[in-house]
């Protein structure tokens, strides 16, 4: 079984006859486009998609935070003002 992220659906082929309405009928709500009853791809606002990549990046970025900080032991101390 295939995990749906999203409680609004369309099928590939209304979704093909017209997109706009299926953007309106979202409501700024993520849709899941379905082909052969599974997800073909998820339909979502430019705004949403922002905000989807700015959580991945500061996932990232905390992962890069958290390693940095495991090897502090290996660091070597400076004085910011002799730079």
């Amino acid at each position: 079984m295939q995990i749906m992220f999203t409680d609004r659906t369309v099928s590939i082929s209304d979704f093909k006859k017209n997109p706009a309405s299926v953007l309106r009928a979202a409501d700024q709500h993520p849709v899941a486009v379905m082909s052969h009853n599974k997800p073909a791809f998820y339909m979502v606002e430019p705004k949403l998609f922002e905000a989807m990549l700015e959580e991945i990046s500061d996932h990232e970025l905390r992962q890069t935070v958290l390693a940095r900080l495991a090897e502090k032991a290996h660091a070597i101390e400076v004085d910011i003002d002799q730079i």
